[in-house]
């Protein structure tokens, strides 16, 4: 008996997500309800929550030509529609990188964007966000036959003069002298740079996204595609043909490419070989066919430096006939089944695990801190309620005395509290010289200025020392943030052990707000620009549109990291006193909760038992919320035990 297919497993995991989104909302609704609700908490909730609601499950299909990937592609997901939706017929291949998902909003389309946008100051991510710059074609998901004819435009070229061409990083001089082409007038170029796919298939709608990717020459021209787009793929498919093994063009797209963009990790990273019908041999039977097999295994596996179990062996032209003619046989010989185990198995279990630890990453510090502010509520009642039952209800002088010595404390606490707003200003001017420290007008400037400067270099060395020089002053920003930071941790600290050592309040270790993160990225990026300038050499050497694509994506990842840091900065420092702050307020609260029994008492005509059981009764309301707590927690399969603090 089979297991459950991909596509079973997806709508699986897009269940548990909308379970998951269902216990983050019972959360929120719960701390509106129990009076914990405060602008930040909100805010960070509802960021959970759209994150969950567009979270994707993106696998990234990586080749050179005629591999059979778009093959692969079809037998995986879209054998149901009865057609080859995706083209995928020999000699002729999808020439743009392209991304296959469902836009709710959008409905079904192709949109496509022109290869003369490279000639733009523009990321493919600006692009992204104005529809207006794309050639949109309708697609009618009711007929696969108009969506395949569609599709074709995937596959377009055109032809333009040789200097054109070579404008648009499309013309390597002695690539061509290899194929033997000389000096030729004109080039043929693909027509679009990148194409975007929406339709309602199941599986889209449940959150996949296809990312397929053309050949070693969109790798190595387009930066984005490396640095951005597969590096933050759940899982990347590397096809081979085994036919061919590891050729020096596979190899150099695995090392370049391939294992840069898993950052040295293997978890995530599949390699199939396909096209294992073409080693069927009649003389040598099933016994020589599987040894053929097995041996291309162990010599892609030794190459590519992986186990051989991360190598599945497939016929996707097998695949995709036996699944249009629902032949049990045919497919079963074709191999897919092992890799639509891993796909569900290991991918989508690890996505789970990923989004668990962002969610706990994330709120983690919110439920920690309503977890003991709960707790600490139910304990101090259940004391005061320990405290009553020993008193002398009939001594009246003795509870006139308590309700005394409690408007004491109330008048103590009362001054207290307003040192504490008077410290609260304090810190938020400290904290706003930590944020400006981040400010885009700062990072804007040394940018403009690198890419001034970087215009007047004209060699790849010369553009290579701009973009150091702005990693290095990007660097100084967060080095001058540094001091700010430590203060501002410093002020934090002094103003929680005040109340803790003032009122017993329960230690809760603030959230301190580091940089290191951040400094780690800048490098990392920087680090990866480098590799990539230098690694693809033969297509980048003469090419400055290239090099100039590459520092725009370098450019654009080194302002979003300040823009991140900047945005966290603002998070925290809203943040980081409201555990306090609430606190405090139940603090208040309690004050005001024991002077209303003593006067209860005081006044009461009623048995002692009667008066206990009024104070008991309202020791419940307490336990409800706890208890309910607890079974959110539970929903939401975070695990608080020993992680009170981040």
């Amino acid at each position: 008996m089979r297991n459950p297919e991909f596509k079973e497993q997806l709508h699986e995991y897009s269940q548990w997500r909308s379970q998951l989104m269902q216990a983050i909302e019972m959360y929120q609704e719960w701390r509106i309800r129990y009076g914990m609700n405060d602008v930040h908490s909100t805010g960070t909730i509802l960021n959970i929550l759209n994150g969950l609601e567009s979270d994707r499950v993106t696998l990234a299909f990586v080749a050179e030509f005629s591999r059979g990937k778009t093959e692969l592609i079809n037998a995986l997901f879209f054998a149901e529609t009865g057609v080859r939706l995706l083209p995928s017929t020999p000699g002729r291949t999808t020439m743009s990188p392209t991304e296959v998902f469902y836009d709710e909003e959008g409905g079904s389309y192709i949109r496509l964007l022109n290869i003369e946008s490279r000639l733009e100051d523009l990321s493919l991510a600006e692009y992204k966000n104005n529809p207006a710059r794309w050639t949109q074609i309708d697609l009618n998901f009711d007929s696969p036959t108009q969506m395949q004819e569609a599709f074709r435009e995937l596959i377009a070229t055109k032809t333009v003069p040789r200097d054109v061409a070579d404008k648009l990083g499309l013309w390597n001089e002695r690539e061509a002298a290899e194929q033997g082409v000389v000096n030729p007038e004109t080039v043929e170029i693909p027509c679009w740079r990148h194409a975007l796919i929406s339709f309602p298939h199941p599986l889209l709608k449940e959150g996949l996204c296809i990312l397929d990717t053309p050949g070693l020459n969109a790798l190595g021209t387009e930066p984005e595609l490396t640095l951005n787009m597969l590096p933050s793929a759940q899982a990347i498919i590397f096809v081979l043909a085994a036919d061919t093994g590891v050729t020096k063009s596979d190899l150099e797209m695995w090392r370049n490419h391939v294992c840069s963009a898993r950052g040295g990790r293997k978890h995530g990273l599949a390699v199939v070989m396909n096209k294992i019908d073409s080693m069927w041999d009649d003389l040598a039977g099933e016994t020589g066919y599987d040894a053929a097999i097995e041996s291309q295994i162990s010599t892609s596996a030794g190459i590519l430096n992986i186990d051989e179990s991360s190598i599945f062996p497939v016929s996707a032209k097998q695949a995709l006939l036996a699944k249009v003619k629902s032949d049990n046989v045919l497919l079963e010989k074709s191999r897919l089944y092992s890799l639509e185990k891993y796909l569900s198995e290991d991918i989508l279990k690890q996505r789970r695990q990923i989004l668990l630890n962002t969610i706990k990453k994330d709120i983690g510090f919110l439920v920690g801190e309503s977890s003991n502010l709960t707790d600490g509520k139910l304990a101090n009642a259940a004391k005061q309620l320990e405290e009553f039952k020993k008193l002398d209800f009939e001594n009246h002088e003795m509870t006139e005395k308590l309700m005394a010595e409690t408007r004491d404390r109330q008048q103590h606490y009362m001054v207290n509290v307003e040192n504490f707003q008077a410290s609260r200003k304090v810190f938020s001017v400290q904290a706003k010289i930590l944020i400006d420290s981040f400010a885009k007008e700062k990072v804007d400037e040394i940018i403009r200025q690198t890419r001034e400067d970087m215009t007047k270099s004209l060699t790849t060395y010369g553009m290579k020392q701009q973009i150091r020089k702005l990693f290095d002053d990007l660097r100084d920003l967060l080095q001058d943030a540094v001091d700010t930071t430590n203060e501002t941790r410093r002020l934090v600290k002094a103003i929680h052990k005040k109340f803790q050592d003032e009122y017993g309040f329960k230690e809760i270790e603030p959230q301190l707000f580091s940089i290191k993160q951040y400094q780690f990225e800048l490098e990392q990026i920087f680090e990866e620009g480098e590799a990539f300038r230098t690694s693809a050499k033969t297509t980048l050497t003469e090419q400055s549109i290239v090099i100039n694509k590459l520092y725009s994506t370098l450019i654009s990842k080194a302002r979003n990291i300040m823009k991140h840091a900047q945005k966290d900065a603002a998070a925290w420092s809203n943040s980081v006193l409201t555990p306090l702050m609430h606190q405090i307020k139940d603090h208040k609260k309690q004050i005001e909760g024991r002077l209303q029994m003593l006067r209860k008492i005081n006044e009461s005509k009623g048995s002692v038992a009667e008066n206990i059981a009024i104070l008991e009764q309202e020791l419940e309301p307490l336990k409800r919320q706890r208890s309910e707590l607890a079974t959110i927690i539970k929903a939401m399969q975070l695990d608080m035990s020993g992680d009170s603090e981040q």
